[in-house]
């Protein structure tokens, strides 16, 4: 599984799922995620905690999903926070991710909002 790979800075969770899904890795993608990190996804119903957020991945997964390469906005940090952002490829909205730094200096989800139409 690819969860051993951790991402060293925040910026590297955003190209980290793309890669992973892209290859049909659900589990690995969720393994960038703590363990009761909230998707907003679907938007009016976010789902809370990593088993969940596995579970879309894999529909997006079973649906032949792929994710696009996106040029990170620049991260915002404080202490052990960073908030990230992309645009999308489509350039209709922004997607937006709150890490947190782990003990073993990786850093992980913690809130994804997948897409900010308009933003």
């Amino acid at each position: 599984m690819s969860d051993d790979v951790r991402a060293n800075e925040p910026e590297d969770v955003t190209r980290l799922v793309a890669e992973r899904l892209n290859a049909g890795d659900a589990a690995g993608v969720a393994a960038l995620y703590e363990p009761d990190a909230v998707l907003a996804y679907p938007l009016d119903h976010p789902t809370s905690g990593r088993a969940a957020i596995e579970a879309i991945y894999q529909q997006m997964v079973d649906a032949g999903v792929k994710f696009g390469a996106e040029v990170p906005l620049p991260t915002v940090r404080f202490e052990d926070l960073a908030l990230t952002s992309t645009r999308s490829a489509d350039k209709t909205g922004v997607r937006v991710q709150v890490l947190r730094r782990q003990p073993d200096g990786g850093w992980m989800r913690i809130i994804d909002r997948p897409e900010v139409p308009g933003a």
